[in-house]
């Protein structure tokens, strides 16, 4: 959904605001995650031991892999002017109900629950409720809560 304002955002919320596009996990996202965080348990990055030992049949993402696409979702749910940023300012109620198997596709829905303005712009909070292809559980929700704030340098 694309805001022109933070006078926009604030007056449309709550409101839902769409899907996002579908995301393949793959077994080099996994090793990606895993390299960068030093999450290096055999359940997502040993795909042999995963599939003849795991809970899951095979290799699972990193719950905080699933959760990291967030950004990616929520930058394709909010569209902003160029003269604002969002800026990552917590999460709340994160939750993962479900695994997200290596090969799996998933998605999120997204709300925006609620916004409010700032001296210097807005708090917003975004609800993402995850999908993946193929499962009625979700593997992830969380509400993710961001400062919208005009872009450039800070003045006095």
């Amino acid at each position: 959904m694309r805001f022109a304002s933070i006078e926009e955002l604030v007056a449309a919320s709550p409101a839902e605001i769409g899907t996002t596009d579908w995301v393949t996990i793959t077994q080099a996202d996994v090793m990606a995650f895993a390299g960068a965080t030093r999450a290096r348990e055999w359940v997502h990055v040993d795909p042999d031991r995963a599939a003849r030992e795991g809970p899951f049949g095979g290799p699972v993402a990193h719950g905080f892999l699933t959760l990291a696409l967030a950004t990616h979702f929520q930058t394709q749910l909010l569209e902003l002017p160029a003269d604002l940023v969002g800026i990552n300012y917590g999460i709340a109620n994160v939750r993962f109900p479900a695994p997200v198997p290596v090969g799996s596709r998933i998605r999120a829905h997204g709300k925006l629950a609620e916004c409010h303005r700032l001296e210097a712009g807005a708090r917003l909070t975004v609800s993402l409720k995850y999908e993946r292809d193929g499962d009625e559980k979700p593997p992830c929700v969380a509400d993710i809560i961001s400062l919208v704030v005009p872009a450039g340098p800070k003045t006095a």
